[in-house]
C-alpha cells in the first residue's frame, strides 16, 4: 500500500510541476530548512484568489538542514494576527512527496493540496504553511496572501 501512495505522490508531483506557478512568499521561520521555491496551482497573481469548493496544488521545493524520521504539516489562515487552522488532506509530510527519513543537505519536493471549503467566509487572509521535523522545529514556514472568493 505504501508503494501505491508513493506512486500517487510522484504522479501528483509531476502534474503539479507541469503547471506549477512559482509565487512570491514570505519565509516565516524556516529554522532547519531553506525554501527554494513555492508553487501554488493555479495562482497567477498575488493575492492568490482561492475559489470556494476548489482545491489548489501546493509544491514546496526545499533543502533540509537537519535529519528527521518524521515531518508534520500544519496550515493556518492568519486573520487579524490570529491563526485559524485549515485542514489539508494529509498532514504527514512523509506521505506528501517526501521520502523519509529526511536527510541533512538534501533537496525535497513537498506536495499537498489546499481544499477551500464552501463554508469559508469570503475574506482576505494570509495562509501560513509549516512543515515540522521530529523535534517540532520548522523545516519550512512560508506565508502567502490570499483572497477567498465564491
Amino acid at each position: 500500500m505504501e508503494t501505491v501512495y508513493r506512486l500517487l505522490a510522484a504522479l501528483l508531483a509531476l502534474g503539479a510541476l507541469c503547471e506549477a506557478e512559482p509565487v512570491k512568499f514570505r519565509d516565516c521561520g524556516s529554522t532547519v530548512g531553506k525554501i527554494l521555491q513555492v508553487d501554488v496551482t493555479p495562482c497567477p497573481t498575488l493575492p492568490c484568489v482561492l475559489r470556494k469548493g476548489k482545491s489548489y496544488a501546493v509544491n514546496v521545493t526545499f533543502t533540509s538542514k537537519t535529519s528527521s524520521q518524521t515531518s508534520v504539516a500544519a496550515v493556518h489562515g492568519i486573520l487579524s494576527g490570529i491563526p485559524i487552522p485549515f485542514s489539508i488532506p494529509n498532514s504527514d509530510g512523509c506521505k506528501s512527496g517526501i521520502r523519509c527519513p529526511i536527510r541533512n543537505n538534501q533537496n525535497y519536493h513537498y506536495i499537498n493540496y489546499l481544499p477551500v471549503k464552501n463554508e469559508y467566509p469570503s475574506i482576505k487572509v494570509v495562509v501560513e504553511w509549516e512543515l515540522k521535523d521530529e523535534n517540532n522545529k520548522d523545516i519550512f514556514c512560508w506565508r502567502l496572501p490570499v483572497q477567498i472568493a465564491n
